[in-house]
């Protein structure tokens, strides 16, 4: 086409670029604009529009009000679609400032916008947290003769149900039915979740009827949602009602929804149940993800049913899925809980060589697994070589650490320890002034060396009592 002699139309080279846009291949877009730019062909307002569109979804959002600026320039008058994809860059990046101010620019020369422009700022005001100045926008959105959707208050009401503002979301949806602005599936969807999160089952599960009323058809999501309120609060004869009228309604359980099940089942110590789950999940044609096999193999762990945990890290690797650090955190625990140490040591290597790095679970579970087996020059070494690779520790390996010296007949180099964390100012509760305490205790030292830990001494005595 470059060197077709006359040349396309610009239509037809706004195709390509449409096309490459519609696979997110943006930079390719960008670079063959330049290319027939150079050869002389002269872009037109689409194909303009089409390079702000791929400069926004790049994040380049200064390089997009460039083309901008030669729109105007060359004497194009820039359209709603235009001046939306602007918006939703700025959006992207979490310039909402920059955003607002160039609608209000925009509107103050003339120009106007649809609903899809206030969706796209409705959207952005919600996800940095800024529901209330969303709430105000859509007062104003009626001012300017655009009426809002169902999409701008499903947005805003998600954003109040998130936050906790479940009255206000709830007054909001009142207000729809009363604008007759029709609720669609992702509206009621989010006020079950919002339901759910304040413990109010059966409000969400009324909902479910009010969907049938309006000839709305519940998604995976919305059943999953009370599905995972039912497991959470042990309720698994409730969740597999809701699995039942899922199924009903013709909505098919999808990984998710098993997953949930499962979990449920582990929640309650039934891990026998939640295998025949997962069995069910897998003869239904639907593949357990890295999710599912953690839970079973948490479940396992915690059972110390640890060869059938490990059959199922081997059944991850047979599949060619990526074992995460939550699965070798709950096999390295389960090991550690069951006092296999010497097997424990090649998990953790193979952790490492998998470029899964250990984290502050890993550390805790084997320091704690050191110190109950009487391996304190293990656990104290193995205590430095995590402060040296920067991983800080929290209030838990503190007190095994502590705890683990004074039990361990070590006093002095448990208080040598203690003083060395004061001294170097890390963050310690009461539980690890409990732990040094009941150490000092049983040596009948208590009242010696009681000045080392003032600070805390209403609250260590209290415990003590």
């Amino acid at each position: 086409m470059l060197y077709m002699r006359p040349s396309p139309p610009i239509l037809q080279f706004n195709i390509i670029l449409g096309s490459l846009v519609k696979i997110k291949h943006y930079p390719t877009a960008i670079s063959l604009s330049k290319q027939f730019e150079s050869k002389g062909i002269t872009p037109n307002i689409a194909t303009l529009s089409i390079l702000i569109n791929c400069f926004c979804h790049l994040g380049h959002v200064n390089f997009a009000f460039s083309v901008f600026a030669k729109i105007l320039k060359m004497g194009y008058h820039p359209d709603t679609i235009t001046f939306t994809t602007l918006i939703k860059g700025l959006c992207l990046r979490g310039q909402l400032r920059k955003a607002l101010h160039f609608h209000d620019d925009a509107l103050a020369q003339g120009f106007r916008f649809n609903e899809v422009t206030y969706g796209t700022l409705v959207n952005g005001l919600c996800k940095t947290g800024e529901t209330k100045a969303a709430l105000e926008l859509l007062k104003k959105i009626e001012g300017h003769s655009i009426k809002p959707t169902a999409v701008m208050y499903s947005t805003i009401i998600d954003s109040l149900c998130k936050n906790k503002l479940f009255a206000v979301a709830c007054n909001l949806y009142s207000e729809m039915i009363v604008k007759k602005i029709s609720p669609d599936v992702i509206t009621f969807t989010t006020l079950m979740y919002g339901f759910c999160a304040i413990g109010h089952l059966k409000e969400a599960i009324a909902l479910l009827n009010d969907m049938k009323l309006k000839n709305i058809n519940p998604t995976n999501h919305t059943f999953n949602i009370l599905v995972d309120v039912s497991c959470k609060e042990g309720k698994m004869k409730e969740a597999k009602i809701v699995i039942g009228a899922m199924v009903k309604a013709g909505v098919k359980p999808d990984v998710v929804t098993y997953t949930i099940l499962m979990n449920g089942y582990c929640l309650i110590n039934k891990v026998k149940h939640a295998k025949h789950v997962f069995n069910s999940m897998v003869q239904n044609g639907i593949s357990p993800d890295v999710r599912s096999y953690n839970i079973m193999i948490d479940g396992f762990c915690k059972k110390k049913m640890i060869d059938e945990a490990m059959n199922l890290l081997e059944e991850m690797k047979f599949k060619n899925m990526d074992p995460d650090t939550v699965t070798y955190n709950s096999l390295i625990n389960g090991m550690c809980k069951s006092m296999r140490i010497d097997s424990v040591w090649d998990l953790v290597d193979e952790m490492h060589d998998r470029g899964q790095p250990a984290d502050i679970i890993t550390y805790n579970s084997l320091l704690d697994a050191l110190c109950k087996s009487g391996n304190l020059d293990k656990a104290t070494a193995l205590f430095r070589n995590m402060i040296n690779r920067g991983i800080k520790p929290n209030k838990y390996t503190y007190t095994i650490i502590v705890d683990g010296l004074c039990k361990g007949g070590r006093l002095k180099t448990a208080q040598e320890f203690f003083q060395h964390l004061m001294i170097k100012g890390f963050h310690m509760d009461v539980t690890t002034y409990t732990a040094m305490i009941n150490g000092l205790c049983k040596a009948g030292l208590l009242i010696k060396h009681w000045p080392c830990c003032q600070k805390w001494k209403r609250k260590a005595v209290c415990l003590m009592l």
